[in-house]
């Protein structure tokens, strides 16, 4: 099986077109080496892949024959990413959580106290 089919039908990507993309763009790993979407997937290939900011590690254990629900993607793989990587994006989303959408306007009169007060409390 193709390596962009093996992680779309693995739930790593939502469509083929964006596992073929992440391939193009160097974000695929087979051992140390940048594959293209069209390299075959065997049983005990170690996998990399740079999605959102994180670098999954996973090693194949067998090749579905089609796309799986989440549940049964475990037979197929074994996913070894570090924590410390899952904590880094946890760490990243509460970031963004702080900022203000885009298209609110400009801060209230109560914002900019709470700003105040957070700022005064820091110092």
């Amino acid at each position: 099986m193709r390596i962009d089919k093996y992680l779309w039908c693995t739930r790593y990507f939502k469509t083929r077109n964006q596992a073929t993309e992440a391939c193009k763009k160097g974000h695929v790993r087979v051992g140390d080496q940048v594959v293209k979407a069209s390299r075959e997937v065997l049983p005990s290939d170690e996998i990399q892949v740079r999605k959102n900011q994180i670098h999954y590690q996973l090693k194949v254990l067998d090749i579905p024959l089609q796309r799986l629900g989440a549940k049964l993607v475990d037979i197929y793989r074994i996913d070894t990413t570090p924590v410390e990587a899952l904590e880094h994006q946890k760490l990243i989303q509460n970031t963004k959580e702080y900022y203000r959408k885009k298209g609110t306007g400009r801060p209230t009169k109560k914002d900019r106290r709470e700003l105040d007060e957070y700022w005064d409390e820091t110092e």
